[in-house]
C-alpha cells in the first residue's frame, strides 16, 4: 500500500484535533456542575423554571472569567470553551430561533430626504407586494416597482436631494446608477444592523448564540439556545432603540380638547351618509401654518369644552376611546383598550377627521398600561398622547443619537427604577433649550418616546442644563436593564421584521436528545453485531474504523462551530450506514477473490483495488447532493448537509485507507483474518437470475405506484408543513384527553376559520397550524395570535392562565413549541426546494456522464433516482393522516429526498461499475447477459449495504421523536426503493435506451494495470 506515511500523518492529526475538542468539555462540565449547585441553593422549592433561571444567572456572571489555561499558550473563558465545543441546536436543547428581514423602506425614505413623495411611496408599496413571491433583495424589487409605478419619472430627480449623495447623483444620473448607489448604501445599513444586533445579543447573556447574515436577501438568522423569555428576546432583537424627546400638546391648548368630541360627532354623521359637515376652529388659536397655538392661560383650568359633551359614550370614536376630561392631567388625550389602539388611530387619520386637528400633531400611545386611581396598573388600558412637531420638520427636536451612556438604577428620592442618560455636548445644548422652554411655559411636559411609544411624559419643573437626565416608567429591573443596554448600543440603522420564528421548550429538547441518542446507540450496536456475525474477524476492523469515523466527525464539526440538530443526528446515522457500506463493498470483493483461490494477502489487495471505483463513485454522488443541500438549505438542514459532507470525507478516509492500513499491518505480522463465518460463507455467491427478462413486470409495478401517487397529488394533496405553507404552528400538550375536532371547533371563532389540527405521537399532544394574521408585521401580532389561541382553548382548558399557557415548561395545558413562517419565507423555501431537487439530479446526470461517457447511463441513473423520489413523495401523499405520525412535506423532507437521490445513485453506480468491468472482461458476451451477470455478482453487496443502512434508519424511525419520524420514514422507504431501482429500473432502462452497443469508453477510477489493459481491449473491440 502506497502513501502509508501520509495516511498515518492525517490519522494522528485528526486524532489530536478530536481529543483536544473533547478535552475542552472537562472544564466546562466543572463550571456547569457549580452552576447546578448554585441554582439548587437558590431555589429551595426545587422549581425547574427557577433552577434554569438561576443557572443562567451564574453562567452569565462567570462567562468572561478564565476557567482553563494551557501554560504559556492560551487562556480560555467559559464562553470561549463553550463556543469551541459541539453545540446542540434548539430542537435538542430548547430555545429560540428568529429569522429577521431588515426593513429597508425607512432607509429608502431617508435617502430620498424623508419626503412624502408619492412616486417613492407607490414604489415602496409595490416592492413590498412583490416581495411576497420572490427571493430578490429589496433594492432590486424597489427598482422594478419604480419602473412600474413612477410613470417615466427618473430616480435622480428624487434621490439627488440627499446631501451625502449630491456629489454622486445629478440630473443626468441613470436609474441603473442610482440603484447601484442605493444597493451600496443598503449593504452598509444592513451590515451595521447586523453588527449592532450581535452587540445586543452579546449583552443578552445567552451562552452559544448564533447570528448569521444572508447578504443576498437582507436576512439575519439568530439562534438563542436555552432562551425561555421570548418576549424579552424579541424586544432585544426588534427594538429599533429610536429614542426621541418631543414637546407635547395639552388638552387645554386651543380647541384640541373639543376636537375629539367633534370628530366623534362627524364620524357618526359620516356613517349615516352625511359628508358636508364642517367644523370651525377659532382662527385666533391657529398660526399662519395651521398649527395650534398653545394656550398657557388655561394650565390650571379645564379643557375648552363649551357646548361639547365629553362624556358621550356613543359613536364610532367614543365607543372605543374615552377622552380625558382633565382628571388624568393635561398631557393625556384619552384612553383605549389594548386591542383598540390601532382602530382609534385609523379613525383619527380618516380624511375629513385628520383636518380637525392641528397639522403639526402626531399621536402616540403609552408604552405601558395606565394606572387606576389607586396607582395600580390596569391590564389593558393605554393612554394617548399628542406630540407637537417642529415647524417644517418631521423628526424630534432631540434624538437618542446624542446619548453617550445609559444605565439603570433606583431614583434616590422615590426608589423607583430609572434609566439614567448622559448626552454629548450638542445633545446637552438642545436638551437645555427644551427643558428651559418647558419650565418657563407653565411647567409643561416633555414626552420621552422609545420606538414610537411614550415611556413617560414628565412635567419640567426646572431646566436641565448638564446633559444628564433620567427616564422613569414603572420599570421592572429586567426591563430597565434591557432598555439601558439597547440605548447604550445604539439605534438600529434599519428596522427588522420577524419572517420566521421557532421556540422549543427545554423539556421537549431533552426528550429529543434522549430518544435520538437511544436510536443512535441501538443502530450502532446492531450494525456492529451484524458485521461481526457476517464477516467474522474482518468485521472487528470495520468496528474500529467506524468508531474512528464518528470520533473524527464529531471532533471536526465541533472545531468549525457546527450546531448539532435532529437532522444532524440523522446525518450521523446515515454516515454510519455509508461507512459500513464502504466496508461491505470491500469485504464482498475480498470474498470473491478468495473464492477464486487467491491467497489471503493477494485477495485483500485485489479486493481493495477493485473496490475503489465503486466507493469513489458512490460517495462522490452523495457528496454532490450534500453540497446542493448545503447551498439551498437553511438552518438545521444546512447543518445536516455539513454533517453529511464531513461524514462522507471521513468515511472514505477511515473505511478505505485506515482500514486497509490496519488489516495489512495485522496480516503482515503473521496473524490470520477471516472475511466470513460458517453460516455466511456462500450466501448469495452463485446467483443466476435473468433480471432483464423480468424487467417489464417491474416497469408495470413502478408505473402503477407512480400513477397512483400522481392521482393522490391532485386529490389528497400533501400535508404541507409550516415551512412551505406559512403560518403559525403550535405544539400544545393538554392536561386532559381531548379530540382534534373539538380543538378545531374551539378555535374557529377566534381565528375566523378552522385551523389545521393534527395529533402527534406524544400522548395528548396536538399540532395546531393557522395562517391568522401571518402576513401582518409588528411584534404585537404574534402576541395577539397567542392570545387568540389561549382564548379559543379556554373552553378545553379553562384553568390555564395565559402566562402558564405560553411557557414551554409550564403546567397544565401549555405550548411546548411553536414556529412562525411568513409567506415570503414560505415561498422562498418552496422555490429553493425545487431548485435543490433539480440541481441534485442535474449534477448526478453530469457526473455519471463524465464517469461512464454514455448518456444512456446518465439518463438511466436519473430516471431511477427520480423514480425513487416520486415513490417516496407518492407514499407521503397517499398515507398522510393514515399512519400515526406526522408526514409533513417540509425542509427536512426535502433533505430526505436529496439524501435518497444520493444513496440511490450510490447503489446504481455499484452495478454500473461491475457492468463496465465485465464489458472489459467478457467482450464477446451479449448486452443483457453482461447486465444479468453484473446484477447477480453484486447482489450480495447491494442487499447487505441496504440492510446495514436500514438498521440505522429503521431504529431512528422507531425510537426517534415525533419531529423526526417523518424524516426517518422517508429515508427508510428511500433506502428500500433505492435498492429496488438499482436492480429493476436503472440498468434495464439504460439497456432499453441503447439500441446498439453500450460498452463504456470511460476509464475506471482506482484500477490498476489489469483494469487499464482490459479497458483498452474492450474499447478497441467496441
Amino acid at each position: 500500500m502506497q502513501g502509508k506515511g501520509f495516511i498515518k500523518f492525517f490519522l494522528v492529526a485528526f486524532a489530536v484535533v478530536s481529543l483536544i475538542q473533547f478535552a475542552f468539555m472537562i472544564p466546562t462540565w466543572g463550571v456547569e456542575r457549580k452552576a447546578d449547585n448554585y441554582a439548587a441553593s437558590k431555589c429551595s422549592d426545587g422549581s425547574p423554571v427557577c433552577q434554569r433561571a438561576q443557572r443562567a444567572v451564574y453562567l452569565d456572571s462567570i462567562s468572561s472569567e478564565t476557567v482553563f489555561s494551557i501554560p504559556l499558550l492560551k487562556k480560555y473563558t467559559y464562553q470561549e470553551l463553550k463556543g469551541s465545543q459541539l453545540g446542540f441546536g434548539l430542537d435538542l436543547k430548547g430555545g429560540m430561533s428568529v429569522l429577521l428581514q431588515v426593513d429597508l423602506r425607512d432607509f429608502i425614505r431617508a435617502i430620498a430626504g424623508s419626503t412624502s413623495d408619492k412616486s417613492v411611496e407607490d414604489a415602496l408599496a409595490r416592492a413590498s407586494q412583490i416581495q411576497q413571491n420572490t427571493q430578490s433583495d429589496y433594492i432590486t424589487l424597489f427598482a422594478q416597482a419604480w419602473k412600474e409605478t413612477a410613470g417615466g419619472k427618473t430616480m435622480s430627480s428624487v434621490f439627488k436631494r440627499n446631501e451625502s449623495l449630491k456629489n454622486e447623483i445629478n440630473a443626468s444620473t441613470s436609474d441603473a446608477q442610482v440603484v447601484t448607489l442605493l444597493r451600496r448604501e443598503a449593504d452598509l445599513t444592513v451590515g451595521r444592523t447586523y453588527e449592532m444586533l450581535k452587540q445586543r445579543i452579546d449583552k443578552l447573556g445567552v451562552v452559544g448564540p448564533t447570528v448569521s447574515l444572508d447578504k443576498g436577501r437582507d436576512l439575519i438568522l439568530v439562534e438563542l439556545p436555552g432562551v425561555e423569555n421570548t418576549q424579552r428576546a424579541l424586544g432585544f432583537l426588534q427594538s429599533a432603540a429610536k429614542l426621541e424627546f418631543w414637546n407635547v400638546y395639552r388638552i387645554t391648548d386651543g380647541a384640541l380638547g373639543s376636537s375629539f368630541a367633534a370628530a366623534n360627532d362627524r364620524l357618526k354623521k359620516m356613517e349615516s351618509g352625511e359628508t358636508t359637515t364642517t367644523m370651525t376652529i377659532d382662527s385666533s388659536k391657529v398660526d399662519s401654518l395651521g398649527n395650534m397655538i398653545m394656550d398657557t392661560t388655561q394650565v390650571a383650568g379645564k379643557p375648552d369644552t363649551a357646548g361639547v359633551d365629553l362624556n358621550a359614550n356613543s359613536g364610532p370614536l367614543f365607543d372605543i376611546f374615552t377622552p380625558n376630561n382633565g382628571s388624568r392631567g393635561y398631557a393625556i388625550m384619552g384612553q383605549a383598550q389594548k386591542n383598540k389602539r390601532d382602530d382609534v388611530l385609523k379613525l383619527l387619520d380618516k380624511p375629513g377627521i385628520r383636518e380637525m386637528f392641528p397639522a403639526d400633531v402626531k399621536f402616540f400611545w403609552s408604552r405601558k398600561p395606565a394606572k387606576d386611581e389607586k396607582g395600580n396598573p390596569t391590564n389593558d388600558i393605554y393612554e394617548l398622547y399628542a406630540i407637537k412637531k417642529e415647524p417644517g420638520k418631521n423628526s424630534a427636536p432631540l434624538e437618542g443619537d446624542h446619548v453617550t451612556d445609559a444605565s439603570a438604577s433606583p431614583n434616590p428620592s422615590t426608589g423607583e427604577l430609572a434609566i439614567s442618560l448622559r448626552m454629548d455636548a450638542e445633545g446637552a445644548r438642545i436638551w437645555g433649550q427644551m427643558t428651559q422652554k418647558a419650565a418657563n411655559d407653565g411647567n409643561r411636559e416633555i414626552a420621552i418616546v422609545l420606538d414610537d411609544e411614550v415611556v413617560s411624559a414628565p412635567s419640567v419643573q426646572n431646566p436641565i442644563l448638564s446633559g444628564s437626565s433620567e427616564i422613569t416608567g414603572s420599570f421592572t429591573l429586567e426591563e430597565a436593564n434591557d432598555i439601558s443596554t439597547i440605548l447604550e448600543v445604539g439605534k438600529l440603522p434599519a428596522g427588522t421584521n420577524v419572517v420566521q420564528m421557532a421556540l422549543v421548550g427545554p423539556s421537549l429538547g431533552k426528550e429529543n436528545i434522549n430518544t435520538s441518542m437511544i436510536a443512535l446507540f441501538i443502530g450502532f450496536l446492531l450494525v456492529l453485531m451484524f458485521m461481526v456475525f457476517y464477516y467474522g474477524s474482518a468485521g472487528v476492523f470495520s468496528i474500529i474504523v467506524l468508531f474512528l469515523n464518528v470520533i473524527f466527525l464529531l471532533g471536526t464539526v465541533s472545531s468549525i462551530g457546527t450546531v448539532l440538530t435532529l437532522p444532524g443526528i440523522a446525518g450521523i446515522v446515515l454516515t454510519i450506514g455509508m461507512a459500513v457500506d464502504a466496508n461491505v463493498i470491500i469485504f464482498e470483493r475480498v470474498r470473491e477473490e478468495l473464492r477464486e483461490g487467491k491467497s489471503l494477502m493477494v485477495a485483500i489487495r485485489e479486493g481493495y483495488r477493485h473496490s475503489y471505483s465503486a466507493i469513489i463513485d458512490g460517495n462522490l454522488t452523495t457528496l454532490l447532493t450534500a453540497f446542493v443541500l448545503a447551498i439551498f438549505g437553511l438552518g438545521p438542514i444546512k447543518g445536516f448537509a455539513v454533517i453529511l459532507i464531513w461524514g462522507i470525507i471521513f468515511t472514505f478516509f477511515t473505511a478505505v485507507l485506515v482500514s486497509r492500513l490496519l488489516i495489512e499491518w495485522w496480516v503482515g505480522k503473521g496473524n490470520d483474518i477471516s472475511f466470513w463465518t460458517a453460516p455466511t460463507k456462500n450466501v448469495l455467491a452463485n446467483l443466476n437470475i435473468d433480471w432483464m427478462g423480468k424487467r417489464k413486470m417491474f416497469y408495470v409495478f413502478s408505473i402503477g405506484i407512480t400513477v397512483l401517487g400522481i392521482i393522490s397529488f391532485f386529490t389528497r394533496g400533501f400535508d404541507l408543513g409550516v415551512d412551505f405553507k406559512g403560518g403559525y404552528s403550535y405544539n400544545v400538550v393538554f392536561d386532559k384527553p381531548t379530540e382534534a375536532e373539538a380543538i378545531r371547533e374551539a378555535l374557529t371563532a377566534p381565528f375566523g376559520k378552522s385551523p389545521i389540527v393534527k395529533a402527534i405521537d406524544t400522548e395528548n399532544t396536538y399540532n395546531i397550524l393557522t395562517d391568522y394574521r401571518v402576513s401582518d408585521e409588528g411584534e404585537k401580532v404574534q402576541e395577539e395570535v397567542m392570545e387568540k389561541l389561549h382564548e379559543g382553548l379556554g373552553i378545553l382548558a379553562s384553568s390555564t392562565k395565559l402566562e402558564d399557557f405560553k411557557s414551554p415548561d409550564g403546567t397544565g395545558t401549555h405550548i411546548i413549541s411553536f414556529s412562525k413562517v411568513g409567506p415570503t419565507v414560505a415561498d422562498d423555501l418552496r422555490k429553493s426546494a425545487w431548485k435543490a431537487v433539480f440541481f441534485g439530479l442535474l449534477v448526478i446526470f453530469l457526473y455519471i456522464l463524465l464517469r461512464f461517457n454514455k448518456w444512456q447511463y446518465s439518463l438511466g441513473a436519473v430516471i431511477a433516482t427520480a423514480h425513487d423520489a416520486l415513490i417516496v413523495v407518492s407514499l407521503f401523499s397517499l398515507l398522510h393522516g393514515i399512519l400515526p405520525f406526522p408526514m409533513e412535506v417540509d425542509q427536512a423532507f426535502i433533505a430526505a429526498i436529496l439524501t435518497i437521490i444520493g444513496y440511490s445513485v450510490n447503489d446504481t453506480v455499484i452495478v454500473y461499475d461491475r457492468i463496465r468491468e465485465y464489458f472489459g472482461k467478457y467482450p464477446d458476451k451479449a448486452k443483457n447477459e453482461i447486465i444479468n451477470m453484473a446484477i447477480n455478482s453484486t447482489m450480495s453487496r447491494t442487499l447487505i449495504t441496504a440492510l446495514t443502512t436500514l438498521f440505522t434508519v429503521l431504529v431512528l424511525w422507531i425510537f426517534g421523536s415525533g419531529s423526526i419520524k417523518g424524516f426517518a420514514f422517508a429515508l427508510v422507504i428511500g433506502v428500500a426503493v433505492g435498492t429496488y431501482s438499482s436492480v429493476f429500473i436503472a440498468s434495464p432502462v439504460m439497456a432499453d435506451l441503447s439500441k446498439g452497443d453500450i460498452r463504456i469508453t470511460g476509464r475506471p477510477v482506482g484500477g490498476g494495470k489489469e483494469d487499464k489493459k482490459s479497458f483498452t481491449k474492450s474499447k478497441a473491440k467496441a
